[in-house]
């Protein structure tokens, strides 16, 4: 269980990093993105410490689906385009799914 903990915080602690450290970096960045690496930085780290998991991952969870339907907006694209977007909103469904489970799962557990 601690390791599937870990990969699914995995993905917000790598990705929020090198967002946040890329715009300390200079790289071009909007407030809008930097807030949202920044929280999905701090949900990541406290994923893997285990703190508050029912609520960290739910807020991860929700975070997850904001982004998917913000960022991959398949259906508005055509071509090509359409199936990048299409595969990136689904995993970020699919990461939603895992981090639903992971909340659930604390109810039963208090930390894995």
């Amino acid at each position: 269980m601690l390791a599937a903990r870990l990969s699914m915080a995995s993905v917000f602690v790598v990705m929020g990093a090198y967002r946040v450290f890329g715009a300390y970096q200079g790289v071009p960045t909007t407030g809008a993105t930097l807030v949202f690496s920044s929280l999905a930085l701090a949900l990541g780290l406290l994923i893997a410490a285990g703190w508050k998991l029912r609520w960290t991952a739910l807020a991860a969870t929700a975070l997850m689906l904001v982004d998917a339907l913000m960022s991959h907006p398949f259906w508005s694209v055509a071509g090509a385009d359409r199936g990048v977007q299409l595969l990136h909103f689904m995993k970020n469904i699919s990461i939603a799914g895992g981090l639903l489970l992971l909340s659930l799962m604390s109810l039963s557990r208090q930390r894995y």
